[in-house]
Parts: C-alpha cells; structure tokens; sequence
C-alpha cells in the first residue's frame, strides 16, 4: 500500500494550499507556490505519475510508470479516465518513461516492451496513430539511470508534433531526430570532450543529455552527468554556444565529482554506473530554458544563456525536486511528482 499512501498524502495536502501565485524571494532563489493541484481523490488513483501536461482544450494526461498506463483528467479535474493500458502489443504501453505532448495536441510515449526501445503517437482520444521501435536488433542499453527512471535514449524523448528528438550518444551524435515512420532524418551536434574517451562507456555516459526543440527555433542539449553544461544549436543544427551550469547549489556536488564508477549488469554488458546532477529540463514559450537539478533547484537561463533565476518549488507538503517539467500554453508550468501546477511567467 505504500506505494497509494504517498501520492495520497502529497495530494491531501494540495487540497489545502491557498491556490493563489506566489513569488517568496530568499537572498538569490525565489520560492514558487503551487496555484492548483490534481484533487487527492484523483491523485489517490496514480502509482508513480512520471509525466503531467495539459493539451490545449483543457484535458490533462498523466503517465503513470507502475501501472504502466496513460490517464485523462478533465479540464475540471473531476474524473480519471485509463487511455492506454499495460501490454506490448501496439497501442498499448510497457515499461514507459516518457510522455510527450506537443503543440498540436498530439502526444507520445516512449516505452520499451521486452526492454526495447518503442515510441508511439496518439490523439487526445487515445487512437494510436503510429509508433516504432529505435532498433529491434540492440536491447535498452541505459546508460544513465536515477531512481529506477531511464534517462537516455527514449528516456529522454521530446515529440516536436512531427518529428521525434532522442538523445543517443551512440551514435556518435547528441541528438538523432526521426520522423514518424522511424526514418532517422538528421543527427545534430558532436559529442562533447568529456576527458574520458579513453573509457568509451563512461564518455557516452557523460554525453547522456536532454534534448529539447525551442519553440523560437532550434535547439538545447542540456547535459545531465560530470561536469553540468548546455548547449544550443539554431534550426540547422548549427552550434551557437555552449554554457555551463553554475550555482552555489552545485558547488559541493562539482567539487567531488568522481572519477572511477562501479558497474552493472545490463542488457548491453557491465556499464558504469553513473549518477546524474540534472533530473529534467524543459523550454517556456518565451525561449528560457527551465534545467532541473537531482537537488530541489531550477535554474532558468534566457535565449542567450544567460542564468537569469534560482527557483525552489514549494507546495504544502514540502519542497519539490521535480522529475518532470510541461509548459502549457497558457504559461502554467505542470510538475510531477505532486502533479502540481505553477505560474512560471
């Protein structure tokens, strides 16, 4: 049961919140409070929701990874409806990790059934509109993992509303894109030098990062392991510039790096066993670029990657680390775990 408990109790406490958009500075991070939150009666019924997000005519969904299942709230949040269910077979989702809502309301979900890497498209309705596999003949490596959750591959994925951006280091590139049939139609951006290419496991480990379409035009890679950095490309792919990721917040957590890392058995052989310091990032329709930190801090940069804001998230029942970040169109920014919702403008 414990499992139902927390989400149970996290959503109690929403109930109570006073729904109304706060900013608390404390010296340089400023605190968000929630301004709405899924009801507990509906939360109560997700297991472990890893994605939130809200499709232009109100309707929320939310991916729930234990149940292996895909749900619509209404734009009330009145009720709970099981869009896809458990199972292989197309249509279906097993073992997910990534919902992705895009502009036109059509929405994807990675997941990798028999530990293979799958993504399929859907309508608000829940009618599969088309879906494939990365590569049927090499089994989900996971080259980054934090809490159980796949960051890599189609851990990763970010659905455009044609084409599909996934951060695959293999390849030799840090973002493969594919279009709706699976047909890779570009690779964008050169792996990062990492002072590890001696140990090519460790190295993609190190180039394990989020990949990200602005909605100004191009792209982010923000890189999630070693030494925290982002970079933009512009719409051909062109590199503009690339920053790092500093902060007091990080400054402990820099400084013991780690230089040798345990392995694990996977499907792909023994790899290193590689912590992230960036759990989830996400672009607002003004360009600013939200990176969420493994610690219970956002840092928010500009187009011209500039920081420009600390943020802590705050809700009744604690300080938030979020492991999923969604900007609705309306400026809402919707977090998991929580399922809250925030004015990020």
């Amino acid at each position: 049961m414990l499992p139902r408990i927390r989400p149970f109790l996290a959503a109690c406490a929403a109930v109570v919140l006073p729904f109304a958009s706060t900013v608390r500075n404390d010296a340089d991070v400023q605190t968000l409070s929630a301004v709405d939150a899924v009801p507990a009666h509906l939360a109560n019924q997700f297991e472990d929701p890893i994605a939130f997000a809200v499709a232009t005519t109100g309707q929320y969904l939310v991916l729930d990874r234990r149940t292996h299942a895909v749900y619509s709230l209404d734009a009330a949040k009145k009720a709970a409806t099981k869009m896809l269910t458990v199972g292989f077979e197309a249509g279906r989702v097993l073992s997910p990790s990534t919902l992705s809502l895009a502009a036109n309301d059509i929405f994807a979900v990675s997941d990798a059934p028999n530990g293979y890497e799958r993504i399929q498209f859907f309508g608000l309705d829940g009618l599969m509109i088309g879906g494939f596999y990365l590569d049927e003949r090499r089994p989900l490596s996971g080259r980054l993992l934090h809490n159980a959750v796949i960051m890599s591959g189609v851990g990763s994925m970010t659905f455009t509303g044609r084409t599909f951006l996934v951060n695959n280091p293999d390849s030799g590139a840090l973002i493969t894109e594919f279009d709706n049939h699976g047909g890779v139609t570009r690779h964008v951006g050169t792996l990062r030098r990492t002072g590890h290419e001696s140990d090519r496991d460790v190295h993609l480990a190190m180039n394990v990062g989020v990949p990200l379409a602005d909605p100004r035009g191009g792209f982010y890679v923000v890189f999630q392991a070693g030494v925290p950095a982002f970079r933009k490309y512009d719409a051909n792919g062109q590199l503009l510039f690339e920053r790092h990721i500093e902060g007091t917040e990080l400054d402990g957590k820099i400084q013991t790096l780690p230089t040798t890392w345990a392995r694990r058995e996977t499907a792909s052989g023994r790899l290193p066993l590689v912590e992230p310091l960036v759990r989830t990032a996400a672009v607002d329709g003004s360009g600013r670029l939200w990176i969420s930190l493994v610690l219970p801090f956002t840092y928010v940069y500009d187009g011209s990657g500039e920081k420009i804001r600390t943020v802590r998230f705050a809700s009744a029942s604690g300080t938030i680390a979020p492991t999923s970040l969604f900007f609705s169109q309306t400026g809402r920014l919707l977090v998991t775990p929580g399922l809250y919702e925030f004015d990020a403008r």
